[in-house]
């Protein structure tokens, strides 16, 4: 196997410090001699350690995705030397000799003969809108708990707000909230707070909003509201940023925004994540692979054993998979067709699966070509096979019991 890097460099790192395998060419030709050093995980030590392997002359330096360990050495060695990094699981060492020095020397010897392929890492902006984007997504979900463990805490105490009301942090419902904190407990006065279409359901209100509502709920729910509202200043904090952010990717955003099911936070999350740049990934099929939303690969005698999606990127798979949600839902759509002809066979989970996979084909299309979406329609199964539609849909008939007798309309 040829070399193709002379110089090379493996790193295991941990929290406190980073194992560092240095491999060179030996004295005599077609040797390599390694050597182990330790250094410190703290800022002026990875500085010393990059004058280092700068004065060394190093092509490539390989570490592991461990945690978060890896981002400062990742982040001030990027700006001079040639940095890899690279998935844990591709790099596995030999079981039975793991060690953090024999870790490293693996490192540097699989980076050696260039055996070890790159993982992703997008420029400072997209990295900093990721980390706000992220954020976004953990506050929203901190948000959605902290709702579901004050209507839980409301059942203990009698009061079913929430089999009436759709939503628990509503004008109305917060209103009623407020008054039974403060210290109201007659129904008809709570149930007449109600707001809007909402006043139609007071009768339903007033059974709601009877039950034993104490001081005790009163404190406990008061701690449920402030949080609520506490992670709801910081969404609204962090969606602002995005906005100032995405200053340069507005354009992007709004073209994404196009696809059914794809709105602007769900779009801001894609540009975050692959980093609205599709040179990195060649194909459709590389950034679908790289997402987690296509079929693995596990094959072997000729049998296939397993073919289960891969994990990916946690964060894009989720946006992606409220995107589809909303896209089965949609009407006349070519994705709503897709959706319900897939689910009738494989399953709603494996159709959702399916759309996530379409619509992030048409975003690397859109970004990468500047292609304009262009929805083939819900008649587009249709038209690809009419003889077999047609079939399809006089079998239907027949098997309820219907005689059909067809014949083409008039050319207009």
């Amino acid at each position: 196997m040829d070399i193709v890097h002379d110089r090379a460099v493996g790193m295991d790192i941990s929290k406190r410090d980073a194992k560092v395998c240095l491999r060179v060419p030996g004295k005599r030709a077609g040797t390599y001699t390694t050597t182990v050093t330790t250094w410190g995980a703290t800022t002026g030590q990875i500085l010393q350690l990059r004058e280092f392997l700068e004065a060394e002359r190093v092509s490539t330096v390989v570490m592991e995705a461990t945690s978060d360990y890896w981002k400062p050495f990742f982040y001030l060695m990027e700006e001079t030397l040639p940095v890899v990094l690279v998935n844990a699981k591709a790099a596995r060492n030999i079981p039975g000799r793991k060690t953090d020095v024999s870790d490293a020397a693996w490192l540097a010897q699989l980076g050696a003969y260039g055996l070890l392929r790159a993982s992703f890492i997008p420029p400072e902006p997209i990295r900093e809108l990721r980390d706000l984007t992220r954020t976004r997504s953990i506050a929203i979900r901190d948000r959605t708990r902290e709702i579901q463990r004050l209507e839980k805490f409301l059942e203990g105490s009698g009061i079913k707000l929430s089999s009436v009301v759709s939503e628990l942090t509503g004008v109305s419902s917060r209103a009623m909230l407020e008054a039974l904190i403060s210290g109201e407990r007659d129904p008809e006065v709570l149930a007449s707070l109600a707001k809007g279409t909402l006043r139609s359901k007071i009768p339903q209100l007033v059974d709601a909003l009877t039950g034993r509502f104490k001081e005790h709920h009163a404190f406990m729910a008061r701690l449920h509201l402030d949080q609520i509202d506490a992670q709801s200043r910081i969404i609204d904090a962090l969606t602002e940023r995005i906005e100032a952010a995405m200053a340069p990717f507005r354009a992007a955003r709004e073209f994404l925004a196009t696809i059914p099911g794809v709105s602007l936070k769900v779009a801001e999350v894609i540009i975050a994540e692959t980093g609205a740049d599709m040179t990195v990934f060649e194909t459709p099929g590389r950034l679908a692979s790289w997402a987690g939303v296509c079929p693995g690969s596990n094959e072997s005698a000729g049998r296939i054993k397993s073919s289960h999606i891969l994990p990916g990127n946690k964060y894009l798979k989720a946006a992606l998979g409220t995107a589809a949600l909303s896209a089965s839902h949609s009407k006349n759509t070519y994705l709503s067709a897709k959706y319900r002809r897939i689910a009738a066979r494989r399953g709603p989970m494996k159709a959702i699966v399916a759309l996530e996979h379409s619509i992030l084909t048409a975003t690397w299309h859109m970004l990468a070509e500047g292609e304009c979406y262009a929805d083939p329609g819900a008649d587009h199964f249709n038209r690809l096979d009419p003889i077999k539609a047609k079939n399809s849909a006089i079998k239907k008939l027949n098997s309820l019991g219907y005689d059909v007798t067809i014949a083409p309309t008039a050319a207009a």
